[in-house]
């Protein structure tokens, strides 16, 4: 065990077997259908949350993990000779996870823990956990550690297309009229990241436009830099995020290795199934 412990929470979409890599511990989000509830990443994932949710015609309802959640996770990684835990929370735009990791410190009074409102969801969260743990494997402090994460959000863009509008108007975002011709005249909003939420920024027509639209944001937000990491994130659509990858990499140089990644329930139901999209890091 490495002197720092890096945490994060299932809303970074972090793929569990990179996490193993690199030590990374996941919380899990809790997802709840009436009295069942579900822990992310543990006994549910996309596949099985919206099939869950097609035969309910409803969507769950999904909640932070727990003070004891996180606390048992950070007395794990101290018991395992950890020294200090740096743990990034989805943004506190979106989640009270931040805050409740926040009062789990508590319980852990004489530790040294220190909680991060990442002010991003999905990989770029994700990005930021895995900068700051191989930058603690490089012999990096917690403060560089930290700064190391930091530098990366900001130059990590979000760009995804949706494929309908159903859930969204199953969570109120959205009139069912409004969806239904929505999907009638096949259109497909596109979603970024702005101020810490998961926001619509426009609405195309076809998937094909959708696509090419991304990368044009894509491209727009990179401004001829080159690209240093890059993850691939979908809901339910291994297939169709290869085909978006293609298509991407015949726009911009892409890094040899690159992450697809599942959006994971507790965002991906605020989306919808079939959701398909990246999120890039560009070099300083």
């Amino acid at each position: 065990m490495l002197p720092i412990a890096v945490v994060t929470d299932t809303d970074s979409s972090l793929p569990a077997a990179i996490a193993a890599q690199y030590g990374i511990q996941q919380v899990p989000i809790n997802i709840h259908f009436d009295q069942d509830t579900f822990q992310t990443g543990v006994d549910i994932d996309d596949a099985a949350v919206f099939a869950r949710i097609d035969r309910d015609g409803k969507l769950p309802t999904t909640s932070a993990p727990t003070p004891g959640q996180f606390a048992a996770v950070w007395q794990a990684a101290f018991d395992a000779g950890a020294e200090s835990v740096l743990c990034f929370c989805v943004s506190a735009a979106v989640s009270g996870t931040y805050n409740v990791a926040l009062t789990a410190r508590e319980l852990l009074p004489d530790r040294d823990i220190t909680v991060v409102d990442s002010r991003t969801l999905s990989m770029g969260q994700g990005f930021m956990a895995l900068a700051a743990a191989e930058a603690i494997q490089q012999g990096a402090s917690k403060d560089e550690a930290m700064a190391a994460a930091e530098s990366l959000r900001e130059r990590t863009h979000v760009y995804a297309a949706l494929t309908t509008l159903k859930y969204l108007a199953m969570s109120g975002r959205v009139g069912y009229l409004a969806a239904g011709m929505a999907n009638l005249l096949n259109i497909k909003p596109i979603l970024t990241v702005r101020d810490g939420k998961l926001d619509m920024l426009e609405k195309v027509r076809t998937r094909r436009k959708a696509w090419e639209r991304v990368i044009e944001l894509f491209e727009e937000s990179l401004q001829g830099r080159p690209v240093e990491r890059m993850a691939f994130i979908h809901v339910n659509a291994r297939e169709q995020v290869r085909q978006f990858e293609a298509q991407l990499r015949a726009h911009l140089t892409c890094p040899a290795e690159v992450i697809t990644a599942d959006f994971t329930p507790g965002l991906s139901i605020h989306a919808g199934t079939g959701i398909v999209g990246a999120v890039i890091v560009a070099e300083k």
